[in-house]
């Protein structure tokens, strides 16, 4: 499926899924917002795991400040309704499938909101970070006072949002904003392997994972741990067993230390 502004397509058990407004940085209206939507829920009913990237040069810019300028210009709607940034974005955090970012270029106000939904998030050399509200005379709006707060801390936020600091790929990486960095380009390919990998998990520790998990966080200590026993009592489904089975038998893969650097001569 290719909609306008969005792209979808099924590789396997992965949707992946593309901002397609390269034009305009892959900012972010209502009208993206609303076949991202769309994407993200059949993703959640055909695959097993997600990817989100931009197509050209960016990921994403953020919030369409165009369309935000006419809708303060105009009167104010009658009634409030729902935030649809945020109905979307918690589609993609706690929704059916772990979703992993490909991110390149610019990652920028409401388009670094939405890679902090996804669960994984790789970035390539040329991958910027940055919040511009402050600078902007405008506040987050798309989660980011809640996950992005959450991965890097209120100094990191504010000193971000007060004074419109860009941070590097490298500076992204030590605050937790990334987990894989990798090479000009090859952000795609690294965010459908990871995808595919984690499309090989039960779903429904995916689901615990993706779902639980972070519910868990926001718990107090007894809380949490009485939710991790209700999740370990669960009846599980037969591909548990059987996986358990084939790792006693000795059938599964075994797991391997990651292969080490050559260390650098003096």
């Amino acid at each position: 499926m290719t909609s306008n502004l969005i792209t979808y397509e099924l590789h396997g058990a992965v949707a992946v899924i593309g901002l397609n407004r390269p034009d305009k940085r892959n900012a972010i209206n209502d009208d993206v917002v609303h076949q991202l939507r769309d994407a993200v829920v059949r993703g959640g009913e055909e695959a097993d795991a997600g990817v989100i990237f931009g197509h050209g040069v960016n990921f994403s810019a953020g919030l369409d400040l165009a369309q935000l300028l006419k809708r303060m210009e105009s009167p104010p709607p009658r009634k409030k309704t729902d935030h649809a940034w945020h109905t979307v974005f918690d589609i993609i955090a706690r929704g059916p499938i772990p979703f992993v970012a490909a991110l390149h270029g610019a990652v920028v106000g409401g388009g670094l909101e939405l890679a902090a939904a996804t669960h994984i998030r790789v970035a390539d050399r040329t991958a910027f970070f940055g919040l511009p509200e402050g600078q902007r005379g405008i506040f987050v709006g798309g989660g980011g006072s809640v996950r992005v707060q959450r991965i890097v801390g209120y100094s990191v936020m504010a000193d971000m949002m007060l004074t419109g600091r860009i941070l590097s790929v490298d500076e992204a990486e030590k605050l937790n904003i990334v987990r894989y960095v990798v090479d000009e380009g090859q952000a795609l390919t690294k965010a459908k392997e990871l995808a595919a990998r984690i499309a090989q998990n039960t779903p429904l520790t995916n689901w615990q994972i993706t779902n639980v998990l972070p519910r868990i966080s926001d718990l107090s200590h007894d809380d949490g741990l009485f939710m991790e026993y209700i999740n370990t009592s669960m009846q599980r489904p037969p591909e548990s067993a059987q996986r358990l089975r084939d790792f006693v038998e000795k059938r599964a893969t075994p797991l391997q230390a990651p292969h080490k650097k050559p260390e650098r001569r003096r």
